[in-house]
């Protein structure tokens, strides 16, 4: 058995701090994108229970990165490139996931790691002054440093939800 070694290691070119968080959040995907690796797209479109499917979740998960990224963090408009990712909005009128359905492995995997690249290339730069500097929005205050604290708690959640329907779809086809 390969023996492994469990620790944090801060993401290059990054302030150090930030780039151990940096790191957090990569590796909440790396398990993602791992555990999904060439499943087929009847596991991506299957939905259980009324339950959303995988790939509405992806859609979400890459979403609400985007949303914090140039809502929270850098209080701009989106980027036209990164906004034609999603022709969806990310609720249904009934305040439901939006059902995706149809979208390949490889166009979901896509949007998320061009989100990914966009939103770690804004933190390049950052010192450890604007890390913790609080945005001031209307309802509230929040700093990068939690954004990405809430991204990893966000995408960690969504992870066990979408580990979890993988699960049951696999009992389904057996």
């Amino acid at each position: 058995m390969e023996r492994k070694s469990l620790q944090v290691s801060p993401l290059p070119e990054y302030e150090e701090e930030i780039g151990r968080w940096l790191w957090c959040l990569e590796d909440v995907r790396r398990t993602l994108i791992t555990k999904l690796t060439g499943i087929s797209q009847y596991t991506l479109d299957t939905k259980i229970d009324e339950r959303q499917t995988i790939g509405s979740l992806l859609y979400h998960i890459a979403l609400v990165e985007a949303d914090w990224l140039y809502v929270e963090v850098l209080g701009t408009e989106w980027d036209p490139e990164i906004r034609s990712l999603f022709p969806l909005e990310v609720h249904s009128k009934d305040g439901s996931l939006t059902h995706i359905e149809g979208q390949s492995l490889e166009e979901h995997f896509h949007r998320l790691n061009k989100v990914r690249e966009v939103f770690l290339s804004h933190f390049r730069s950052m010192d450890l002054t604007d890390w913790r500097k609080p945005r001031v929005l209307e309802h509230y205050d929040v700093s990068p440093e939690w954004v990405v604290y809430h991204l990893i708690e966000h995408e960690s959640h969504h992870r066990g939800q979408i580990f979890q329907l993988l699960s049951n779809i696999q009992k389904l086809i057996k």
